[in-house]
Parts: C-alpha cells; sequence; structure tokens
C-alpha cells in the first residue's frame, strides 16, 4: 500500500482517487472548496460524476500541505492555470515523491508545458505527464482504458505503472514528455471545433477533415518544440483527438456546441460549469505557433471566434477558401 495525494477535486481527480484507493492504496485529496470537501467526506459523491460514490476511506482537505506531507506518490489534476500557484504552496514537502501531471493544457503567461512549470519551480522534481482517450466518467465505471504515462525516469515510469494497472486501466510508457504535453493540450481546441461544426449542421465529412487537419496542426507544432513524431499517432494525440472530438462527453465539445449557437464565452463558462482549456489555451497555441513560425489555420480560426467575434460559419468558409496546399504543407 502507498501514501497518495491526489491535488484536485474535480471529475478526473475523484476518478483517480478512487481508482488508487480500489488498487488498495490509502489516498487523500486536496479541493479548494469547503463545498466539496463536505460533499466528498460527508455524503461520498463527487458533483460532476453523480453516479459515482466516493470510497469512504479517501479524506478530502481543504489545506494542501496536509494532504502532501508524507504521500509517496502526488497526482495534479489542477486546471493548468493554477498549476504553478498551488505547487507553490507545497513544493517544498515534495522531496522524492513522483509528480504526476494529469492536468491538460499550458501556462498563458509563460508558454510553458506543465512539466517545464514544475521543473521550473523545483529543479530537482520527478515528473510525469499522464494523458491519452480518458473520460472519468468511464474510469469510473471500470470501463477498460488505456493511458500513456511519459517520463524520462525510467524507475518513476515503473513504480507508477504498477500503482495503477488492472483489468480496466492499462498503462504505455513512454519518454517523450514534451510530446504528450502537447497532443493533450492542443486536441481540446480541436475538439472545440467540432463541436462548432456539429451545431452548425456539418456532416462527418468536415468533421473526417477537421480532425486530420487538426492533427496535422498539432504535430508540426509539437515537432517543432522538440517532440516525436510518433507520439502524435499514439494514444495521447490520435486517440485522445478521437476520444474527445466524437463524443458530447467532452466538455470542449459541449463548449463548440454552444459557440455554434452564436453564445457568448462567459456563458458558455456558466453554462458548462468547469474549466474549458481549450478556451483557457487557445491565446497561448496561437502564440507558440508564431513563436515556432509554425502554420495552424484551424487555431487562427478559432482564435478569431473567441477574440475578434468572427461567427463560426465565417470562420469554416474562410477555412475552406485558403490558398490551395499540398496536404504535408
Amino acid at each position: 500500500m502507498s501514501k497518495i495525494a491526489i491535488i484536485g477535486s474535480g471529475s478526473w481527480g475523484l476518478a483517480l482517487a478512487n481508482h488508487l484507493c480500489e488498487r488498495g492504496n490509502e489516498v487523500k485529496i486536496w479541493s479548494f472548496s469547503e463545498e466539496e470537501k463536505d460533499l466528498i467526506n460527508k455524503e461520498h459523491k463527487c458533483k460532476f460524476l453523480p453516479n459515482m460514490k466516493v470510497k469512504e476511506e479517501i479524506v478530502c482537505s481543504n489545506d494542501v500541505r496536509e494532504v502532501v506531507t508524507g504521500a509517496e506518490y502526488i497526482f495534479h489534476v489542477t486546471p493548468s492555470k493554477a498549476t504553478r500557484t498551488v505547487f507553490k504552496d507545497y513544493k517544498d514537502l515534495v522531496g522524492t515523491s513522483p509528480i504526476i501531471i494529469c492536468s491538460k493544457g499550458f501556462e498563458n503567461s509563460t508558454l510553458k508545458t506543465l512539466d517545464e512549470v514544475i521543473l521550473e519551480e523545483l529543479p530537482t522534481a520527478r515528473v510525469a505527464a499522464f494523458s491519452g482517450p480518458s473520460y472519468a466518467s468511464e474510469v469510473s465505471e471500470h470501463i477498460p482504458t488505456a493511458i500513456i504515462l511519459a517520463s524520462k525516469d525510467e524507475k518513476l515510469l515503473e513504480d507508477v505503472s504498477e500503482i495503477l494497472m488492472n483489468e480496466y486501466m492499462r498503462i504505455y510508457k513512454s519518454k517523450d514528455v514534451t510530446g504528450v504535453e502537447v497532443g493533450g493540450a492542443l486536441k481540446n481546441i480541436i475538439a472545440l471545433c467540432t463541436g462548432a461544426c456539429v451545431e452548425l449542421g456539418f456532416g462527418t465529412n468536415a468533421l473526417a477533415a477537421l480532425i486530420t487537419r487538426g492533427l496535422a496542426e498539432i504535430s508540426r507544432l509539437g515537432i517543432k518544440m522538440g517532440a516525436d513524431k510518433e507520439t502524435f499517432f499514439g494514444l495521447s494525440g490520435l486517440g485522445d483527438l478521437i476520444l474527445t472530438c466524437s463524443s458530447d462527453e467532452s466538455r470542449n465539445r459541449r463548449a463548440g456546441k454552444l459557440i455554434g449557437k452564436g453564445m457568448k464565452i462567459d456563458d458558455i463558462r456558466k453554462e458548462i460549469g468547469m474549466t474549458i482549456e481549450s478556451i483557457d489555451n487557445i491565446e497561448v497555441a496561437k502564440k507558440l505557433a508564431e513563436k515556432y513560425d509554425v502554420e495552424m489555420p484551424i487555431v487562427n480560426a478559432a482564435y478569431d471566434v473567441i477574440y475578434n467575434n468572427l461567427s463560426a460559419k465565417d470562420a469554416a468558409t474562410k477555412l475552406m477558401t485558403r490558398t490551395k496546399k499540398f496536404e504535408n504543407e
């Protein structure tokens, strides 16, 4: 049995907490919300997963230092924009315990991936990225799921895989942390666009084109950032992209459908009620494309819809009438 800290009490954090508790581990989870703490500790419920019963052995606290103290493994599951702020509150307690980043996104102010944020704050940290096609609701229901765990630390890969794997969760290992992080962050933007396309009444021809060309944009940028091309055709790239673009279980796709209806961004945030990483990270994606001189027309079109009042219909027309290109351009 291992002592495990989960930092973040959203749907993914609680699904992981339940999974790791079922695997025989001692699990504590941090929440910034007093209301959520009481819901977990007293009613054993998850606000975002109404069908999941939280294991009674799981203890939730609003004190992140209390949760981290003594933990042998730390799963960091906060929204990407909160990664540095929350990590600063407990980084002196980490020691040699692995930090498994389960969030997807970039830091807006620095354009850094989340593993870079952690390592900038604590250069000695043992860091991994945990990503792939994994709806929290399905993990909570024990539906078979395969996920990528990426780290340059081989012992970390072996140890963390061991505490996670069972008959319904399979872990594949990777050393390409950058590729896994970039794929996980950018696929949400493409999912946002597919949601808008669905709402506009576009068919499967358009969705297939959008997913395929979206993957081309993601891989072009990722390779420029130092990632391996093959990573983008694996679980954290193509796999996660297919998942989040093809189901309304994805909050990013649902947000895109609301954009297709013409709803304003502030109203969309209220309607979804959870972090929408695609909207939070689209400005970063555009800046990264400019920094690395990578052409990303889908990302640019999505940016114009969110920040420049371009309608989703006009954005689609703009993409379809671009200058002729070879497919590999």
